[in-house]
């Protein structure tokens, strides 16, 4: 039956402390308890506040190459609106010829590689009798009269091609514009 029965000691008995020394000492544990748990709350505020501070940045340098990205896709855009605006006198007197006839053969390749060189510059041309008018991609130079209601703000004329590159209108195209008067 001594087997059952097990006493358990609090350790004073066997390290002779005196209740005094034992409350002295918890009373020591229980401070540097206390004070490592608090430089573990502070450690944990700090380790917070450098997570904040990293995420921040890291948000600050996504939206930096986004914004960068964005003025090198504006930048490519300007560029190609320049270097149109400069080509299109050539590719005018060039329609121009081609629509007269008046290019011989051993100008062929020439005309080709003008062709190639607005197509690589992502140019369109655009502006059409018959196209429904668009202040944003036509300008009007005049009025024609519309023989029907369903000619009314067409283009009646095309004085001059518009281009474009892109989503963007590098010259609107010159026309007149029907008008049904009724």
């Amino acid at each position: 039956m001594e087997d059952d029965v097990t006493i358990e000691q609090d350790g004073r008995e066997e390290v002779g402390m005196s209740e005094e020394e034992l409350d002295a000492t918890e009373s020591r544990v229980d401070a540097k308890a206390t004070k490592l748990k608090k430089e573990l709350d502070t450690a944990k505020a700090e380790r917070q506040e450098y997570m904040d501070g990293w995420q921040r940045a890291k948000a600050d340098y996504v939206n930096a190459v986004k914004r960068f990205e964005e003025e090198k896709r504006g930048a490519v855009a300007r560029g190609v609106t320049k270097s149109a605006e400069a080509f299109l006198p050539a590719m005018d007197s060039l329609a121009r010829a081609e629509a007269a006839g008046d290019i011989p053969e051993a100008f062929q390749g020439i005309a080709k590689q003008l062709h190639d060189a607005a197509k690589s510059l992502g140019l369109v041309q655009f502006g059409a009798v018959g196209d429904t008018f668009d202040h944003n991609i036509h300008e009007a130079l005049g009025q024609d009269v519309a023989a029907s209601k369903e000619e009314d703000d067409t283009v009646s004329a095309v004085l001059q091609p518009g281009w474009m590159a892109s989503e963007s209108v590098v010259r609107p195209a010159k026309v007149r514009v029907a008008q049904f008067e009724s």
